[in-house]
């Protein structure tokens, strides 16, 4: 529960060793760069976009290549792959590594030079198709389609738009020009949509007979071949076989190199981290002979970042107690409450002069998740699962590995309130016994009979009711106590008591009054605070409505405008009150987990003590439980979160700080780390 202390820093060294500073920085991942300008003439600034845009050109060039082989090699990759992380390396081997990097690159070339034979291949393939297709009509004709003429007579190829025949040609012609005459229709091909025709006529009617056919509907092939169509055509089948061999020795040679996927996509990574580098170059100011650098660190990192600049690079190290709104924010917690500073941060970061929340935060998150999923078997699965899950994949993504961690711990919750309510994947247990086995289940506490109470059964609603508003009273006292605490660390105990003991006392005195009478009575199940406590509750009420209105508009000099903010603040009673009946979502989401749950299993009991029910049980409880985990696991997140940021943030958090962003590796599939 902490803001780790932040130190500036300053690095200086020869010219010489900036790339090899930035690319140590990269891998410790510990230092935060800023844009350092000196107002000074010795100093200047570079321009590396140009060499950190090839570079990502480079990068481009690897994936492209390492696609290129995963479209032909498919990778064996098990349905929990997403949860293994990048694979990690250490420095030795990410520079044996990196001396492979021409071997690389004419691979990568080699690679795309085959993709783009396959590729040309294929495009050839459909022209070939396509010239097939439109020569499949002639290939009857037995003459070349170029056939012009010879001393005596000329010849016409063309498609008319029907299916007509060689008496049908002659009369439809003999109907648009009854003198044309000297002439030879021959049908090659037709069908119900075109007619193919090769006509030949004497050199002196070739004019008129071509005015002729054009006036019923005759059209000249766009295209013509050398050969007779059949040859043509056999041609092009023996193209489409060569184009076809082509392709698969390419595929074929793409498929060799599956093993050096492995190579493809450390220069993929390469390549970024270089692109990354030179980009940060921009950061750096130079003079003749050295440079310096700026930016953030935390303190706990520094002595030891120091001691390796030094030893390496010769490099002076100047630090110094960060100060100033724009300094960065890192959180420092304990093994149980640091999976939920992921929720905290997804809200906003802390301002460095407040309090960091998440271990408050975190124990009510894990209590209010749990009340509402409220199941010790989907809580024993949600654990296992996450717990399995961090067990095997040790090289997990830090974000995913902190999901995994809360919901353990969720999980873990869950079961605990599982038992309490006596409630394990409903009331299976006891619907198998009666189904099943023809008698009662025994006793088991936590599993058939509730270790608290059971809160679907008799006045267990009510009861859950109440002490949902209880958790979240205290809830909502957490808040305005972090507050408190926050004001006194600014010295400004006074504050405390205004803002924060007097809403504590307004609360608690209504708590107190309402407890004392006979309203509440009845839903406590009889339970009722002697009368004193009416008297008790309205004194302590009292005090803190009289310093709300007195002080909580203090910021104002007018008298009347104070008591009129005062009264307005007072007024704000009523989002006490809402904030409070919002905590009743415990018991809807903890009844709604339960009930639905033992629907399900009513349902799979419905054909009783057969070969039929117990396949009809096994499947209905499979399936039905595997979607009531997913639907009130995902409303418990929601309205927890929920609960999180509008009640309890509401009370006392500032944030607005900015998150801690080292330079640190950004690659995609290798994780080169250089342990500090």
């Amino acid at each position: 529960m902490a803001i780790l202390k932040m130190q500036r820093i300053s690095i200086y060294a020869l010219t010489r060793y900036s790339k090899d500073v930035l690319e140590t920085l990269q891998r410790m991942g510990v230092v935060e760069i800023e844009n350092i300008s000196l107002e000074d003439s010795v100093f200047y600034k570079t321009d590396n976009s140009a060499l950190s845009a090839s570079f990502v050109r480079s990068a481009s060039l690897m994936t492209q290549a390492a696609d290129i082989v995963t479209e032909y090699v498919k990778e064996k990759k098990g349905l929990l792959s997403s949860f293994a992380g990048r694979t990690p390396l250490n420095v030795k081997e990410y520079e044996e590594f990196a001396l492979k990097n021409p071997e690389a690159l004419n691979l990568a070339y080699k690679l795309i030079g085959y993709k783009k034979k396959i590729t040309e291949s294929k495009a050839k393939i459909i022209a070939y198709e396509s010239r097939i297709d439109s020569l499949i009509p002639w290939k009857n004709l037995d003459v070349s389609m170029d056939a012009g003429y010879t001393r005596s007579t000329k010849a016409i190829i063309g498609v008319l738009p029907e299916e007509l025949t060689e008496d049908e040609i002659c009369l439809k012609l003999a109907e648009v020009s009854p003198e044309t005459e000297l002439f030879d229709v021959e049908v090659i091909s037709s069908d119900s949509n075109q007619t193919c025709v090769f006509v030949i006529c004497y050199k002196g009617v070739y004019d008129e007979l071509m005015s002729a056919l054009r006036k019923i509907g005759l059209i000249l092939p766009s295209s013509s071949t050398p050969g007779n169509p059949a040859d043509e055509i056999k041609s092009l089948y023996s193209k489409i076989k060569k184009r076809e061999e082509t392709i698969a020795e390419c595929e074929k040679a793409i498929a060799s190199h599956s093993p050096d996927l492995e190579l493809l996509r450390f220069f993929e990574d390469y390549y970024i981290m270089k692109a990354d580098r030179y980009a940060q170059l921009d950061n750096i100011s130079y003079s003749p002979h050295t440079f310096v650098m700026t930016g953030y660190i935390p303190q706990k990192d520094s002595q030891k970042l120091s001691e390796i600049l030094f030893e390496r690079y010769g490099a002076e190290v100047e630090l110094e107690d960060a100060e100033g709104d724009d300094v960065p924010v890192l959180l420092k917690n304990n093994a149980l409450t640091a999976p939920a500073e992921g929720v905290l941060l997804s809200y906003s970061a802390p301002s460095r002069f407040e309090l960091d929340p998440t271990a408050v935060m975190a124990i009510f998150y894990y209590i209010f998740f749990g009340m509402m999923f409220s199941d010790a078997g989907y809580g024993l699965v949600m654990a296992l699962a996450c717990g399995i899950a961090l067990l095997k994949f040790k090289n997990m993504e830090a974000g995913l590995k902190r999901s995994l961690k809360m919901f353990f711990f969720c999980g873990i919750s869950t079961t605990f309130w599982g038992l309490m309510f006596g409630s394990f994947f409903g009331d299976a247990v006891s619907v198998i016994f009666s189904t099943f086995i023809g008698r009662a289940a025994p006793a088991i506490p936590g599993i058939t009979t509730p270790i608290w109470f059971n809160p679907t059964v008799g006045s267990g609603p009510t009861t859950l009711l109440m002490f949902s508003f209880l958790f979240g009273i205290i809830h909502l006292f957490a808040g305005l106590i972090l507050q408190a605490v926050n004001y006194i660390r600014q010295g400004n105990f006074i504050y405390a008591v205004y803002d924060d003991l007097s809403w504590i006392l307004v609360v608690t005195g209504a708590v107190l009054a309402l407890l004392s009478t006979d309203m509440l009575s009845g839903m406590m199940g009889g339970f009722k605070l002697d009368p004193v406590f009416l008297t008790v509750g309205g004194i302590m009420a009292g005090i803190g409505a009289v310093i709300i209105l007195i002080f909580s508009g203090r910021e104002s000099k007018n008298p009347l405008k104070r008591l009129l903010k005062g009264a307005y603040n007072l007024y704000g009673a009523t989002s006490y009150l809402s904030d409070i009946l919002s905590y009743s979502r415990l018991l809807a989401l903890g009844l709604a987990t339960g009930v639905v749950a033992g629907v399900f299993n009513q349902l799979g009991s419905m054909m009783g003590n057969s070969v039929v029910g117990i396949i009809l049980f096994v499947v209905v409880f499979i399936i039905g439980h595997l979607l009531n985990i997913g639907i009130n696991a995902l409303g418990a997140y929601v309205h927890t979160n929920r609960l999180q940021f509008v009640e309890f943030f509401g009370k006392f958090y500032t944030g607005g700080g900015r998150d801690f962003k080292p330079y640190a590796v950004n690659t995609k599939h290798y994780n080169i780390k250089e342990d500090i």
